[in-house]
């Protein structure tokens, strides 16, 4: 389990490699659970937004009505960022090293 942030106005980072593909995926564009799962790996998008969140960032969930494929009305979230997310993501890529853990010495 991820651990909680204390301190929700700071991003304590992720070195979790499916953090880093829905970081650098959200800082491109906001994306739908689907995507996120797609770009993630893994089938648990939201669970990768919550642990995110416990980090320290925000990501916000927009629901938008679309027709699932009986033409029902169906409510799907997409996830984006923030403005102050962006800032907080940039903030810990300028004090992260190099690399990451997984660099050769």
């Amino acid at each position: 389990m991820t651990e909680y942030n204390p301190n929700p106005t700071r991003f304590t980072g992720t070195e979790n490699p499916r953090h880093l593909r829905v970081i650098q995926a959200l800082m491109t564009r906001p994306m739908p659970r689907e995507q996120l799962d797609q770009v993630a790996g893994a089938s648990n998008g939201p669970e990768l937004v919550a642990e995110l969140r416990r980090r320290g960032l925000e990501i916000e969930c927009t629901r938008t009505k679309k027709k699932d494929r009986d033409l029902f009305d169906c409510w799907p979230g997409v996830y984006h960022f923030t403005q102050q997310d962006r800032r907080r993501v940039r903030q810990w890529l300028a004090t992260r090293p190099t690399g990451g853990s997984h660099a050769s010495k």
